[in-house]
């Protein structure tokens, strides 16, 4: 008997839909309108992406994600709804009118798969609520995977005008709002040796962040709330030079903080890269918040168009300042108490980042430097928010005490020395960056081989 052949991959299924849904999107001139699009077509190929599934065969899989991306295109059929031509509305019609009747002459199983899809389609979405002492419920909505660790594809600089940036990946950045900060200077450490006596003034990661801000219900009902209060939290961030870049409830992106100036947002915080050392990763890194409220980690109401938005930016950003995919990070996973040698001071995105549809590895499952490196530990405080710590703080644990088996000491005595490291590190750090904002040699300043400046 011949085997039957298994089902797809719920990543490959992504690559089919994400390339089909960019196939259509090209034909729409207008960002509003594409973001529109998108937003609906996400929504069809949540509801039908079980039926579709079952199709043992990639072409038909890609023609119906072609087909529900152009009928998801049918409310904007116009040239004033797509934002170009009439022409370019007609070779879209042209368009659905042919995949309509391709799909009339497909094969039984199909149409049997397509009606299964119709039917998810009808059904509204239901957001389950968080139960009492059960398993926390999903934190963001979902998108297609993208391949992890892939260095994102061309993107550039499209259109600029009054207030607004308008890039290659239909990312649309809001400028009007932007304000400098201190300049960006800082130092980094070497794992095995310590200070590296020279100054950088380029990003070296991305912080992801949430706003902790009031929260409205994302109805139509609550426009004029929902459009004050994000008015009062930029001018909040702008204020106190928080953030480089907030993504309100609508997937808008505004640059609040200049690139090139540091901003408030990191605290005290480690990361660790290729035997590089962050600390306190305000000069060092880009902080990307999302208007939202982590809520003690039982809700996270992040939308698809933030999502969306997120991915873009997260994009650009990695492109333009080479940033490795390992650089990006979670800043529940950064934050410590200095004082008590704590992780876990702010939780923010500790816990349900969407690390795939972004591109990125699974940052959770990394080894916490704070842990390996300082022998940083937690109270139950923190476990009152996350009954268990992520993988990383085990795995951190379990090389804390392998280290302690290895010198014939005991564990306390290890995370001890580790944590004088790190009060020592500080202070070192704090004193070489006074030195060097007081005044640095511009041709001292390290940057990647071939980097461009900002601007």
């Amino acid at each position: 008997m011949k085997a039957r052949a298994p089902a797809a991959s719920a990543r490959q299924r992504g690559f089919e839909f994400t390339h089909a849904l960019e196939s259509v999107s090209r034909g729409i001139a207008d960002p509003a309108a594409k973001l529109k699009f998108i937003r609906g077509s996400l929504e069809k190929f949540h509801g039908a992406d079980r039926a579709v599934s079952l199709l043992p065969l990639p072409g038909v899989r890609r023609f119906l994600y072609r087909w529900l991306s152009l009928e998801g295109i049918q409310p904007l059929l116009t040239g004033k709804g797509l934002g170009g031509s009439e022409p370019e509305a007609r070779g879209v019609r042209h368009s659905l009118l042919v995949a309509r009747a391709v799909l009339a002459g497909m094969t039984l199983v199909t149409l049997v798969a397509v009606t299964g899809a119709a039917r998810q389609l009808a059904r509204p979405a239901v957001v389950q609520p968080a139960q009492a002492g059960g398993t926390l419920p999903a934190v963001a909505e979902a998108l297609p995977p993208l391949p992890a660790g892939v260095t994102p594809g061309a993107i550039w600089l499209v259109e600029r005008g009054n207030g607004f940036e308008q890039l290659s990946n239909g990312l649309r950045i809001e400028t009007a709002w932007s304000v400098q900060g201190d300049p960006r200077l800082y130092h980094v450490f070497d794992a095995e040796a310590g200070l590296v006596n020279e100054v950088h003034d380029r990003p070296a990661g991305l912080l992801f962040h949430t706003t902790e801000s009031d929260i409205w219900p994302l109805e139509a009902g609550y426009n004029e709330k929902l459009r004050d209060s994000s008015e009062r939290l930029l001018k909040y961030l702008q204020r106190n030079r928080t953030y480089h870049y907030l993504i309100d409830r609508f997937g808008r992106v505004f640059r609040v903080v200049e690139e090139a100036s540091k901003a408030n947002h990191a605290g005290h915080s480690v990361w660790e890269s290729g035997g590089t050392v962050y600390l306190n990763l305000n000069h060092a890194f880009l902080g990307v918040s999302f208007e939202s409220r982590w809520g003690g980690g039982q809700t996270l109401p992040i939308t698809q168009a933030q999502l969306v938005a997120g991915r873009n930016l997260t994009d650009y950003l990695r492109q333009r300042f080479e940033i490795p995919a390992g650089m990006c990070v979670a800043h529940g996973l950064t934050s410590v108490n200095p004082k008590q040698h704590r992780i876990g001071h702010h939780m923010d995105w500790s816990r349900g980042f969407p690390w795939a549809a972004f591109g990125l590895p699974d940052q959770y499952a990394r080894e916490a430097p704070s842990v390996a490196l300082f022998g940083f530990g937690y109270d139950q405080d923190f476990l009152k928010v996350l009954p268990e710590p992520w993988d990383g703080v085990r795995a951190a644990e379990e090389r804390l005490a392998e280290a302690a088996r290895r010198e014939g000491r005991s564990l306390e005595d290890v995370r001890r020395e580790r944590q004088r490291t790190y009060d020592r590190w500080t202070a070192e750090q704090a004193q070489a960056d006074r030195k060097g904002g007081e005044k640095v040699d511009r041709a001292s300043v390290v940057r990647p081989q071939g980097a461009a400046s900002g601007g």
